[in-house]
């Protein structure tokens, strides 16, 4: 089996699908890529076993096979080399795989590609259709507020639910949450709900463009195709929790704040929290919003106002600086909105200004107010 193919090119495609790859995997042969030929396709697939990522692109080619070869040294020779056609040849006898280059030649030990774990294809052929963009936003949005946790397996991943006319992501922590709805689905007929892992979406991100995805899913796994690439990956098997149940409706205290002058204000005033509680102290009146921060334990401390809008009773709530900072930085908008109730009950941060077929929605639980 050989083949001739650009290298900056095969480069990328395997800079995009290593993400799946992992330091010491349980299997020997996934320290690899799978190559596989098959007319004049080359298809790259690397796997963890509960994600993998298949890139196609074309190739001139001599015989058709299949071949793991180690991604380390392979991706670190096409680093070193400028674009130029490079050439596989590979014994498909001894599985010994020669690179030819312009500059020389360079041979790694390949192990057959039969040994790399069958890649897994859906049961059934549930499959809605997305613009790109949407779908990136859908996780970028969302994902932050994910739990680290493998106690609460739910949490870990982000829920994706279809429901026929809306598209919607949810992430939470117990302490934030995060949902976001896009309201342009079209003419689907599919209605599902499932949680993907955190790690496959942050790789989802890396092969997604502007191009229409399809995903596809089953009861175990989902698919998203972009493009030449697609990501499969294992569902997380657990119930979702009714976050629903936690959106508070009757806050009835409205803060217009900008939402760059808030998050420049938190990232300074932040530095001056107690770093283990990272709490900064709200204090709200109809026209300034005073932010405090305090450190006790070393007598550190700062203040700031800023120009808000408010309408409702004066109040004063905590929150944690780095979970705001966070839910400021995921939005794009000029100004954002906060509903609140009290300070204990949980405040609810939305943009004013949203796309006209999106909805942005943010929940944040206070901190309790320390003296």
């Amino acid at each position: 089996m050989k083949f001739t193919v650009s290298s900056s090119q095969l480069l990328k495609q395997l800079q995009m699908a290593g993400g799946a790859i992992q330091s010491r995997p349980v299997i020997p042969v996934l320290e690899g890529f799978l190559f596989k030929i098959t007319g004049n396709e080359l298809v790259v697939t690397a796997s963890d076993l509960e994600t993998s990522i298949t890139t196609r692109m074309e190739v001139e080619a001599e015989g058709e096979g299949s071949v793991a070869i180690p991604a380390r040294i392979l991706t670190d020779t096409l680093k070193q080399l400028p674009e130029q056609p490079i050439t596989f040849d590979i014994d498909e006898d001894t599985y010994m795989v020669q690179l030819t280059s312009a500059y020389g030649k360079y041979k790694l030990a390949g192990a057959p590609g039969d040994d790399f774990p069958v890649t897994p294809q859906p049961e059934s052929e549930d499959e809605v259709r997305l613009p790109g963009n949407v779908v990136l936003r859908a996780v970028s949005k969302t994902i932050f507020a994910a739990a680290d946790d493998e106690l609460r397996p739910a949490m870990s991943g982000v829920f994706f639910q279809i429901d026929f006319d809306k598209f919607r992501t949810v992430a939470t922590d117990a302490h934030k949450l995060v949902r976001y709805t896009y309201l342009a689905m079209g003419d689907n007929k599919v209605a599902s709900q499932f949680i993907v892992p955190r790690k496959s979406l942050n790789l989802l991100k890396g092969i997604l463009s502007d191009e229409e995805v399809a995903v596809a899913f089953d009861s175990k796994f989902v698919f998203f195709t972009s493009g030449n690439s697609r990501l499969s990956c294992r569902l997380i098997d657990a119930q979702y929790p009714d976050y629903n149940a936690v959106i508070p409706v009757d806050n009835p205290n409205h803060l217009t704040v900008s939402r760059q002058d808030l998050l420049s204000s938190m990232k300074r005033i932040s530095i001056y929290a107690n770093q283990t509680t990272n709490q900064v102290m709200f204090e709200i009146d109809s026209s300034t919003l005073t932010i405090t921060a305090q450190d006790l334990d070393f007598a550190n401390e700062a203040t700031e106002q800023l120009h808000c809008s408010y309408e409702g009773d004066n109040l004063a709530i905590a929150f944690n600086a780095k979970f705001l900072i966070e839910m400021l930085s995921a939005l794009d908008s000029e100004n954002v909105e906060f509903s609140l109730f009290s300070p204990t009950r949980a405040a609810l941060i939305k943009p004013t200004e949203q796309a006209e077929d999106e909805d942005i929605l943010m929940l944040l639980m206070p901190v309790m107010l320390t003296v």
